[in-house]
């Protein structure tokens, strides 16, 4: 028996226009109003905004999310279930949604708390560098103060982040074929965001969580949980801690999984385990029409 996981992707996934085909399908159009009433702004008019609204923080996780789940929602009704669960950054909250630890609007709030946090986060930065050696890059993060590996997604690309100081200095002292500085508001999944994070768990604590339906393999521990206890512990650590997704990745074929559907939109989870695991069946599903009939 072939064994699925369904894997969610985060910032960077988005794209103007996405989730317009969703209107069609009058429970989508219902969930995009119930998120209205949550946000007081409408999801659909931001993701077709040309001014590319959809790409500010404040806007991006909860579009992101609010499509995920939608999409996520539509393959079970065609009888469609996963495994194992996992998302990567914001994507780890449309696999809880998923996994049934909480419902969409609880989700929803979090998610909308989480954005405004890192919107506001000004200090520090982020930069990925592709093609790297990775004894190299560990020790000198390790001889770095201020700089951390933010997200490992596999062995050749990762993403780092603290105080632009650090960060700079990192990037000049490693060699590698590519070294990008990203366009976000803050040093995301690293130390500076401990205040954001200290603020979040307010929110996130007044939250009941329950058991996961399916294993959840969570950002900063790749080890499959359903206990809802562990699973919020693991959240409320995950704005300072690493994206460990090149472990995830790898704990799939572990896990005896063959096949990984990536829900959302774009191929970006996809093409980063296509080079951590090549032998996994990697599909997606980032429209109405890659939905099985």
């Amino acid at each position: 028996m072939v064994k699925t996981a369904w894997v969610f992707p985060g910032q960077g996934s988005q794209a103007i226009g996405m989730g317009s085909d969703l209107l069609e399908i009058p429970a989508a159009k219902t969930r995009f109003d119930q998120a209205e009433q949550i946000l007081g702004w409408s999801v659909v008019e931001i993701c077709q905004n040309p001014d590319d609204k959809v790409s500010q923080t404040l806007y991006t996780q909860p579009c992101l999310y609010v499509i995920e789940t939608i999409l996520a929602d539509l393959l079970k009704e065609k009888g469609q279930h996963p495994d194992y669960v996992a998302g990567h950054s914001l994507g780890e909250y449309s696999a809880l949604y998923t996994a049934g630890v909480f419902d969409f609007e609880s989700g929803l709030r979090l998610m909308q708390k989480r954005a405004q946090l890192m919107d506001g986060a000004s200090d520090g930065m982020m930069a990925a560098l592709l093609g790297f050696d990775r004894d190299q890059l560990e020790s000198v993060l390790a001889q770095t103060p201020g700089a951390v590996l933010a997200n490992d997604n596999n062995a050749g690309q990762v993403v780092i982040s603290g105080t632009p100081e650090a960060v700079e200095s990192v990037m000049s002292q490693v060699k590698s074929k590519r070294a990008v500085k990203l366009n976000v508001s803050g040093a995301f999944h690293s130390p500076l965001m401990a205040d954001a994070a200290s603020q979040f768990q307010t929110v996130l604590d007044a939250v009941q969580f329950k058991a996961a339906d399916v294993p959840v393999l969570s950002n900063v521990d790749p080890i499959p949980s359903r206990n809802a206890g562990e699973l919020k512990n693991r959240l409320s650590r995950q704005m300072t801690g690493s994206v460990r997704w090149r472990e995830i990745s790898l704990k799939f074929p572990e896990e005896s999984i063959d096949r990984v559907i990536e829900v959302g939109p774009g191929k970006v989870l996809t093409g980063i385990i296509k080079r951590t695991c090549p032998d996994l069946v990697l599909e997606n599903v980032s429209s109405v029409a890659d939905i099985p009939t």
